[in-house]
């Protein structure tokens, strides 16, 4: 129970089908470790004691057990961190898929062993079904496509898609805040957290750079990534400088400050070279990638090359493409037509209709 509409209705829900539930709030970050130019912790709609005390609020009224797991180091060692190195070598990080799949299905789907609970539900908007005829669990898109959260879940197991169940999976937002409201939830009108959770204000190039000084041992590579460096053309021309790598990512327009009489775009982070390389648009168009990490969902991993349509990042159009396993969980997937801003650090995930294929995460683009 993240203290959010979702959440909440989707116990609900499962209480007012009968079930007996426990819920758990995760307190996964403590905001006070980086705190506003007052001294006062950043505000954030997620992960704080205010979404801890409004998950506990819906706990009580509904009359089930509320329970708080401290899951900070963990967090901090699978999810944060991660980030950090991930934009120290130039790529873009998704923590909420770590998130999802290494704490709030590895960790809960264990807890709920420990105190005989059947299931681990969520307020995630997606939908599992078991396949008899390929014998596995398939993961689907929520029913509103504008909603649909299946993108993040694509590192789910089969054990824990068998211990998954999302009640919301089947509803739209406005029906979500239309229940929320007819049982008189005090989340009903909460807004919806956009931010990372650890990275309130939004300033992810501030956070990158106080947790590598502050926090960690950083690389002579990793330190150079936080330096001032050259931005060039794709010919190879320096045409000015940026202000740090990690403050960049693959298909960004604003914020570059070079000017053109056409619009450029971040083509390639190239660490090794502390360089910043930039191009017009077409320039950003490419026909395969190359994603590692693998996890095949919908099918056994496959031996030879399977068709699915592709998407490369969350709100990106899915695309008609050929995956081909490479071996060692990665694969070669090749578009029919090129896609642009493939962007490594982010996910790729294979869809057949509303059933995730698979995916995995993206390591270069060819």
């Amino acid at each position: 129970m993240s203290g959010g509409v979702d959440s909440s209705v989707a116990a609900a829900i499962l209480k007012n089908q009968g079930h007996e539930i426990i819920g758990f709030t995760m307190q996964l970050w403590n905001q006070r470790r980086r705190l506003g130019p007052d001294g006062e912790p950043q505000p954030s709609r997620c992960c704080s004691l205010d979404d801890v005390y409004d998950a506990r609020r819906v706990a009580e009224d509904m009359g089930f057990p509320f329970y708080v797991l401290n899951m900070e180091d963990e967090f901090e060692r699978a999810v944060v961190r991660p980030f950090v190195e991930d934009y120290l070598a130039g790529r873009t990080p998704i923590p909420c898929v770590s998130c999802n799949t290494k704490l709030k299905f590895a960790r809960l789907v264990t807890v709920a062993e420990q105190v005989g609970a059947e299931r681990v539900a969520t307020g995630h908007y997606a939908r599992v079904e078991y396949n008899e005829h390929a014998g596995r669990y398939t993961l689907l898109k929520g029913r509103d496509p504008s909603k649909d959260q299946s993108y993040f879940l694509f590192e789910m197991t089969q054990k824990q898609l068998a211990r998954a169940v999302f009640p919301l999976g089947d509803m739209t937002k406005s029906e979500v805040r239309e229940v929320a409201r007819s049982l008189g939830l005090e989340t009903a009108e909460k807004p919806e957290s956009q931010e990372i959770c650890f990275v309130p204000d939004g300033n992810y190039a501030q956070f990158v750079e106080d947790y590598a000084r502050y926090e960690m041992e950083t690389s002579d590579e990793e330190k150079r990534a936080l330096a001032p460096g050259e931005i060039a053309n794709t010919e190879g021309e320096v045409i000015g400088g940026h202000r740090g790598l990690h403050r960049y990512t693959v298909g960004q327009r604003r914020g570059i400050g070079i000017a053109s009489p056409d619009p450029l775009y971040v083509v390639k982070i190239d660490v090794p070279r502390n360089r910043l390389v930039v191009g017009r648009r077409e320039e950003l168009l490419d026909r395969s990638l190359v994603a590692s990490g693998v996890n095949w969902i919908a099918i056994a991993p496959p031996e030879e090359s399977v068709r699915a349509s592709v998407r490369v990042r969350y709100r990106s159009a899915e695309s008609p493409a050929t995956i081909t396993p490479l071996g060692a969980g990665r694969v070669r997937v090749e578009f029919d037509e090129r896609q642009p801003a493939i962007t490594p650090g982010q996910a790729t995930v294979f869809y057949d209709g509303d059933a995730v294929v698979g995916g995995g995460w993206i390591e270069s683009k060819e």
